[in-house]
């Protein structure tokens, strides 16, 4: 069975959809599977490489992003075939999925903010709805990442619920303690301070940065050891976070990493004494996740799929309250056995979401997709 996959998502600063789609592809190749992954990007197509794992073949000519998806949101042409050749199922794990001359098609669909709160997107990406459409009305099946994003799924368009599949995201194991202890030493010393609050992800509108920013000085009043990191590349609107820090009475402790990967990221998740999450909304949530298994108890807003996917390994608290989250934040700060109890249900809920059964529910249904698309033939 022949696969293509989308992996535009690798290039540049790797963000939540690109991690995801990394693990994905470092998990697909197999004797019984032949992986080609492309990017649609006039630029960065010849770089792909770099970024994929063994097994993984690629294609490297140019695609310009901007004009393909314009003709795709009208006409079913170009096919993915131009660049990928003869194909069984083409797989778009970002929002968006080629035209296929015969493959089956799956487009991954990991939140409708574009929906539910057009105000926090970009023009780019308020394109989504009308690429989906046109994609379902040619026969796509919809993948999404919890059953949260499923039921919007259902609720917007006009889909067969038997088409939209529920496969979520994994994360990495829980860290274990004898690495945790030098990670959390280097977390402590990138951030200044022993004492630290992380917030992590693309700085952009939906993740409610000045919220969090307004928690932080009311705990910084009352804590002068208390520092707050914002380590994320910065995304549209990230304008907002500069001014609400600049007046900030603690700017100075206010730290801005910008995009982090490997040891430094890492570093940060295990040496916070809290990790917070202020979304306004989330169709999954990996952060508070990979925050757990580096052994940091976890503050939550209410939204979304936070719930499904976290159950009781968080405390919670109410979106764009400031208060409710220095509340929040409070409780697991002066109570250790509240921490180490959301973390102990944390764990089970970082063994529940597992890579390795992520992927193998995909190419099972990559499977069941070939096997429809070929029957019609």
């Amino acid at each position: 069975m022949r696969i293509a996959v989308d992996a535009t998502s690798l290039l540049g600063a790797r963000t939540g959809i690109g991690t995801c789609t990394a693990e994905i592809l470092r998990r697909l190749p197999r004797p019984d599977l032949d992986v080609v992954a492309f990017a649609v990007s006039a630029r960065g197509a010849r770089h792909l490489g770099d970024e994929l794992p063994p097994g993984v073949r690629t294609v490297s000519r140019p695609m310009a992003a901007r004009p393909l998806r314009a003709l795709w949101r009208h006409i079913d042409h170009p096919v993915v075939e131009r660049w990928t050749g003869p194909i069984d199922v083409v797989h778009g794990p970002n929002f968006v999925v080629p035209p296929s001359r015969s493959g089956a098609e799956l487009v991954t669909v990991h939140d409708l903010t574009c929906v539910r709160f057009p105000e926090l997107c970009t023009a780019d990406t308020l394109q989504i709805p009308a690429l989906l459409t046109r994609a379902i009305g040619r026969g796509a099946w919809v993948h999404t990442v919890s059953q949260a994003v499923a039921d919007e799924v259902l609720d917007t368009f006009a889909v067969p619920e038997d088409r939209v599949v529920v496969i979520p995201n994994g994360t990495g194991p829980m860290l274990e303690s004898d690495a945790l202890g030098p990670l959390a030493a280097r977390g402590r010393t990138l951030a200044g301070g022993d004492r630290y609050l992380l917030a992590l992800g693309t700085i952009e509108p939906r993740k409610d940065i000045p919220s969090l920013i307004g928690a932080f000085d009311l705990l910084a009043a009352a804590d002068p050891d208390l520092r707050l990191v914002l380590a994320g590349p910065d995304g549209w609107g990230a304008g907002a976070v500069t001014e609400t820090i600049g007046r900030s009475p603690h700017r100075s402790r206010i730290l801005r990493t910008g995009w982090l990967e490997g040891t430094d990221r890492d570093a940060l998740l295990a040496g916070a004494a809290v990790f917070v999450y202020p979304s306004v909304y989330e169709g999954f949530g990996l952060p508070p996740l990979e925050a757990i298994a580096h052994g940091t108890p976890v503050v939550a807003t209410r939204v979304g799929a936070l719930p499904e996917v976290l159950e009781d390994a968080a405390e919670w608290a109410q979106p764009g309250d400031p208060v409710s989250l220095a509340s929040a934040i409070t409780s697991l700060l002066a109570d250790t056995r509240r921490a180490a109890a959301l973390l102990e249900a944390g764990r089970r809920r970082v063994e529940h979401h597992d890579w390795n059964r992520s992927v193998d529910a995909l190419v099972e249904l990559y499977g069941r997709l070939h096997a429809q698309s070929a029957g019609r033939r």
